[in-house]
């Protein structure tokens, strides 16, 4: 079905289906004859012929003010008059209204969505973090002790090093010989 509704099909249908509220049987049954008709000409389901007076129902397509005859004073009608046009900016109001809670809980579902899918990311992101962080510890281990030793040997070298290149008289051991 198309998104804008015929004003002049849903007249048609809202004339066939005041006949099947008739009390005249002979009416009714002509009525829901041509509904059935009618929506087998244009490949209509009672599925979509329900979700169509579901889309009706909170969006009904805006009324045209038709004049009625009365017999009041012309105060009376101006107050009428005043009081339908009233009645409708309210209407208006309302649909408009309507539309924009419609649009921002929308907003709101998106947003939340979003919002989920950004924590997720982030527990991701710092489960990998402490992952990497946990790799990084048994890596530095092995280097600190590798340093120790090798720092150890650099001490003893520079030990007899130094020893050798300051000449200190050795004490003569021959006298221990004779």
């Amino acid at each position: 079905m198309s998104e804008k509704l015929d004003p002049k099909e849903l007249k048609i249908l809202s004339d066939i289906l005041a006949l099947v509220l008739e009390d005249q049987p002979g009416q009714a049954s002509n009525a829901l004859e041509a509904i059935r008709n009618r929506a087998r000409r244009n490949a209509m389901t009672g599925g979509a012929l329900k979700n169509l007076f579901v889309a009706i129902a909170p969006n009904p397509p805006p009324r045209k003010p038709r004049a009625r005859s009365t017999a009041g004073t012309a105060n009376s009608t101006g107050d009428s008059a005043a009081s339908r046009q009233r009645i409708m900016s309210l209407t208006e109001d309302l649909r408009r209204l309507d539309l924009d809670l419609r649009t921002s809980r929308a907003r709101v579902e998106a947003l939340r969505a979003e919002l989920h899918q950004t924590q997720a990311a982030r527990a991701e992101a710092q489960s990998q973090l402490y992952a990497a962080r946990r790799i990084r510890r048994p890596v530095q281990m092995p280097m600190i002790f590798l340093a120790c030793i090798v720092g150890a040997l650099l001490g003893i070298a520079a030990t007899q090093l130094v020893h050798s290149v300051i000449d200190v008289p050795r004490p003569d051991n021959s006298i221990y010989l004779r």
